[in-house]
């Protein structure tokens, strides 16, 4: 579990010494790794992977199917050169809550949480619409992005399932996360 969450870290945090990435890469690839460029994106769509985990039943596709749904469509705003007012903030908050709601082991109803979960969502693909390269196809970027998110929601989906067996583990896993978030949203400010 240590090696798998240290390598997520890792992946999260190898682009911060690039000043630009994506060079000499196809569109897909970019958006690809675009997620795993920020721990912002990365820690949020994990997030929502554990707690769909610790949901359960249809919550385990729906949350990370509204997620990506709405990232979509927020992509597309932000390729469009449409902006949300405080974007790393939103984004920021996403993450603390996201963790919050693992840690509490929330069981809100789902029409409400699908809500939030879509409405961060947005503020993450308008984020990722918006750092879009000039050169990058759209419709190649968002698929790869699209697919990161999904691939963030699968494998959070997977240590969750895991972590249901060892008391208190995925509190654990949601507090690390709320905290980052935390810190996020002090540096956003």
């Amino acid at each position: 579990m240590r090696k798998f969450l240290f390598s997520i870290l890792l992946a999260g945090s190898a682009n911060f010494a690039q000043a630009h990435t994506g060079h000499g890469a196809d569109s897909f690839t970019q958006g690809l790794t675009h997620p795993f460029a920020g721990i912002d994106h990365l820690l949020a769509m994990f997030a929502v992977g554990l707690w769909a985990a610790q949901q359960g039943g249809r919550a385990r596709w729906q949350g990370p199917l509204t997620f990506v749904l709405a990232l979509a469509a927020g992509g597309m705003l932000g390729m469009l050169g449409v902006g949300l007012p405080a974007l790393e903030n939103g984004i920021a908050l996403s993450v603390m809550l996201g963790g919050l709601l693992v840690v509490a082991v929330a069981r809100v109803h789902t029409a409400l949480a699908l809500a939030g979960i879509g409405f961060f969502a947005l503020w993450h693909g308008v984020a990722h619409g918006l750092e879009m390269p000039d050169n990058a196809s759209a419709a190649a970027y968002a698929s790869g992005f699209m697919l990161a998110s999904a691939l963030l929601h699968a494998s959070g989906l997977a240590i969750g399932h895991g972590a249901l067996k060892v008391s208190g583990m995925l509190r654990m896993l949601g507090a690390a996360i709320a905290a980052s978030g935390a810190v996020l949203l002090m540096a956003a400010f």
